[in-house]
């Protein structure tokens, strides 16, 4: 009788033991992905400045994957499909640096189980100049469905960097204000979704050495800020939406 205490006793423990090992493989089984994409001031970020140290510090270096493609001066129908002007119809190339960001995201994903997935986005001066910004909503929120179809995955998380204050009287850009305004909208209507303010990043000195304010690009020191920016609300998202 008292071996066989001693047996059921030892795989009750074994079996707690067990129990508790596949609970925090399931909180979190796998690595966290973040893919970066966007016109001009995502392509100046330098992730690894501030922005992947910050989320290898929270999560470990082992457990983050980082992928970043982006292109200056570009406008958001080069990434999603099926974009469409308000009136009329522009027979352009559409969706091709989308195609070119996930040619770099899928081998990087490659036999990896994958935890989660955090979309950033920085992008929208180049519509708010073309003034589309009537059609930026359904293109913001057509993309973020894209992305979540061809990874299939409903569970992405979306941060989108809201245009700064360089043309708030809409001047050079008509639809700058307009595209700020969207780009809250749709961070607010998602609890997987968020923003971050740009309005103080773009004062200061520039890469170049140059003296900067409320200009379209951010200043060396706002590139900074922005990826440190980008990787706290990621980190957020993450750990309210488990």
């Amino acid at each position: 009788m008292k071996t066989n205490s001693i047996i059921f006793l030892c795989l009750m423990t074994c079996l707690i033991s067990s129990c508790g090992s596949i609970r925090n493989v399931s909180k979190q089984e796998g690595k966290h992905l973040f893919i970066l994409s966007g016109q001009s001031n995502m392509a100046r970020l330098n992730p690894e400045e501030s922005f992947t140290p910050t989320i290898n510090e929270n999560f470990g270096e082992e457990n983050v994957i980082v992928v970043k493609d982006a292109l200056g001066g570009q406008p958001i129908k080069r990434w999603y499909r099926d974009w469409k002007p308000l009136q009329g119809n522009e027979a352009m190339t559409q969706g091709d640096l989308y195609d070119i960001l996930m040619a770099k995201v899928y081998p990087a994903i490659e036999n990896e189980s994958i935890a989660t997935i955090t979309f950033i986005w920085m992008q929208g001066e180049r519509d708010a100049r073309e003034q589309h910004g009537e059609v930026y909503e359904k293109s913001l929120k057509g993309l973020y469905r894209q992305l979540s179809q061809d990874l299939e995955r409903e569970d992405i998380n979306f941060i989108i960097g809201r245009l700064s204050d360089y043309d708030m009287q809409n001047e050079n850009y008509p639809h700058w204000t307009m595209i700020r305004d969207i780009q809250v909208k749709v961070a607010e209507s998602n609890l997987r979704f968020d923003w971050i303010n740009t309005d103080d990043l773009n004062d200061g000195v520039n890469r170049e050495g140059k003296e900067i304010k409320n200009d379209l690009h951010m200043s060396a020191e706002g590139y900074i800020i922005m990826g440190k920016r980008f990787a706290e609300k990621s980190i957020k998202l993450i750990e309210n939406t488990k």
